[in-house]
């Protein structure tokens, strides 16, 4: 089953990094030395488990058969003062967007947003000391050597964020993937993932000059959604990173107003922070609409919010949406 048709944006795994090896206690014993000093050696540390960021992954789907990470334990310390190997480190390559939690408390450990970026994410245990470490004038035959620490185990949650330039927010049937099978250049650039019940879409825009940005046709919402209805959180945690929201009402819907309002109340249920976003509103299916019905809903819209009316069947406006999210994209960071 290929990754294209299985858009994984969840994980539940056990993980344990490695336990670190015992020192040792030995003492120096040879053909010319019958009583020597402490010369036990330490213990290697034990396996971290790392988390890598991959630019080249969209999914979790690589991950969905790991049930059980489990990093390697380090040596325990030999004589000679020999230090026992560390453990190997198990390094797990995930999309950016990706955040590791712990199953139980829920709590973000880490976050990956950067391509190669590494995180230790859980520590492997530390090698014991050997007893040549305990050596003092009044104990010169230390019978004491640390054990190594235990590594670090749980069930922990990896979670995908869709990163997109452009969110696409509205309700089923607004005609999102429409557009975005029309605004976007290329069919093989139009990327089909399944989740359970929803299919979002990632596309690439081209816009002029060889520039491009990226879009997602998100899965719609329902009212109560930030309650966790449906679906409702497992969408809402994807447009947490989008630089911008477009808001997509269809022509046809009996009060766009209420419709923008209830989608815009949602976001903010979910978190507050996502109405700091740029918004642009967009009425879909346009195409229906003549210049007078296109003014009375132009009243109704909010008038601090730009909006425009486009239609993906005869492709009118589209240019213009591609200008004015362009705009918003590339506008000077205010200080």
């Amino acid at each position: 089953m290929s990754e294209k048709n299985n858009f994984i944006d969840y994980i539940r795994i056990f993980c344990k990094s490695g336990h670190g090896g015992s020192g040792a206690k030995h003492f120096l014993r040879n053909k010319l030395t019958a009583k020597g000093g402490p010369d036990g050696g330490d213990g290697g540390r034990g396996g971290h488990i790392i988390l890598r960021g991959n630019a080249q992954l969209w999914t979790l789907l690589h991950l969905r058969y790991y049930k059980n990470v489990l990093a390697q334990n380090g040596e325990n310390g030999s004589k000679n003062n020999c230090t026992g190997k560390d453990g190997d480190d198990i390094i797990i390559e995930v999309p950016l967007g990706t955040i590791a939690k712990d199953d139980e408390t829920g709590k973000t450990e880490v976050e990956i947003l950067e391509d190669k970026q590494e995180v230790i994410w859980m520590y492997g245990g530390r090698g014991g000391l050997g007893n040549q470490h305990f050596a003092t004038p009044t104990n010169q035959v230390p019978e004491h050597a640390q054990p190594g620490e235990e590594g670090i185990e749980g069930w922990k949650q990896l979670e995908l964020k869709v990163l997109a330039d452009v969110g696409l927010v509205g309700f089923p049937n607004a005609g999102k993937s429409t557009l975005l099978s029309v605004i976007t250049a290329a069919k093989p650039k139009i990327a089909n993932y399944a989740f359970t019940t929803l299919k979002p879409q990632l596309g690439i825009v081209e816009y002029r000059d060889g520039k491009s940005f990226c879009m997602a046709d998100l899965p719609g919402i329902i009212e109560g959604a930030a309650e966790g209805k449906g679906l409702g959180h497992r969408f809402l945690r994807h447009i947490e990173r989008n630089s911008c929201l477009l808001f997509v009402i269809p022509a046809d819907s009996e009060n766009h107003k209420r419709e923008f309002e209830i989608l815009l109340n949602e976001l903010k249920e979910y978190n507050p922070d996502l109405l700091q976003k740029d918004f642009l509103i967009a009425i879909s299916k346009s195409d229906m609409l003549d210049e007078e019905l296109k003014k009375e809903i132009s009243i109704e819209l909010p008038p601090n919010i730009p909006h425009l009316f486009i239609s993906s069947i005869t492709q009118t406006g589209l240019t213009t949406l591609k200008d004015e999210l362009w705009k918003i994209l590339n506008k000077p960071p205010t200080t």
